[in-house]
């Protein structure tokens, strides 16, 4: 039997979850073993393996992959040239600029989103175009404004359309050595940046489940990946509806209890208040018995008095 062998049938044993302690080079091997496991491929197709440090020692789960990564997707027709642009397509279009990308680039980057948005709208969802003539700075353009968005479920996910640098060695001219040398400040810089061909989309906004960036690559264009973030869309609405759904019932379950506590708080309220009144009246019941046979006591009293205006005054005091 392979280690891989053992290593599955241990987990399915312990219920598809292990911690491996102790301490030492023993301890330290496994991030390793599991990687070659991987590398096995004797993991069920349906399975993962999944490996990391935990407060015990070192965790080992074989987890179920998720069914929307199993799913087969359908490949998304790019355009070859914008006939009928959608109106977001448009918007950018009218841009001296659009999306701040170099010409170039720009044709490609709009029958991208042409077939992005034509995809996610059969999918029942929507669009808009955002800030479609801005190029963020490269320090900082994962957190500019989106260039366009698309809604699912309710869930709006933003995009930016970013453009790729190149990074070459710089070589310094004459008059950056001699700038440098006259002042010490000055810093010559290790590389230059140019605008490349390749395109970069950049999601933000609810859970992300495959990513939140797709870059064109050499082995897989973006136009290979369109369908795998059009799924992202519809699995990040998905998962937004599912929360509001939980909250909304949540909140169904906290006004049940709520109801369910001022249910019991009226009827505990009502048996105190019988209870007080129970008291009050057996108060007052004994008081009255208590003054009424006092009364009686004097009205004896007074018949056993002589006849004279004592008598009569006490006759009177006592009706």
């Amino acid at each position: 039997m392979t280690f891989t062998e053992q290593l599955l049938q241990e987990l399915a044993e312990a219920g598809g979850r292990i911690v491996k302690t102790g301490s030492g080079p023993e301890l330290e091997k496994w991030p390793s073993r599991i990687a070659a496991a991987r590398r096995s491929g004797r993991i069920p197709e349906t399975k993962e393996l999944y490996g990391g440090w935990c407060r015990g020692g070192y965790e080992i789960k074989l987890v179920d992959i998720p069914a929307w990564r199993l799913a087969s997707l359908e490949p998304v027709p790019v355009p070859s040239r914008l006939a009928r642009p959608h109106s977001v397509v448009r918007a950018m279009q009218s841009e001296p600029q659009p999306l701040g990308l170099t010409k170039p680039v720009q044709g490609r980057a709009l029958r991208l989103i042409q077939a992005l948005i034509t995809a996610t709208e059969k999918a029942g969802h929507s669009s808009a175009a955002g800030q479609t003539g801005f190029a963020p700075p490269p320090h900082r353009r994962r957190r500019a404004s989106p260039h366009f968005t698309i809604t699912a479920q309710g869930q709006t996910v933003e995009f930016l359309v970013l453009q790729e640098q190149d990074r070459t060695a710089h070589v310094a001219t004459e008059k950056e050595l001699a700038e440098a040398k006259k002042n010490s400040w000055i810093r010559i810089p290790r590389f230059d940046y140019t605008p490349s061909e390749r395109l970069r989309f950049v999601l933000s906004g609810s859970q992300p489940h495959r990513a939140s960036e797709w870059v064109d690559t050499p082995s897989r264009p973006l136009e290979d990946q369109l369908a795998e973030i059009a799924q992202e869309v519809t699995l990040r609405g998905e998962t937004a509806e599912l929360r509001r759904l939980e909250e909304i019932e949540a909140a169904r379950q906290k006004r049940i209890r709520w109801e369910a506590a001022m249910h019991e708080a009226r009827v505990q309220y009502a048996e105190a208040y019988r209870v007080r009144r129970f008291e009050a009246q057996e108060a007052a019941w004994r008081h009255a018995t208590q003054l009424a046979e006092y009364v009686s006591a004097v009205r004896n009293r007074v018949e056993t008095m002589p006849p004279g205006q004592t008598r009569t005054e006490a006759e009177a005091w006592i009706d």
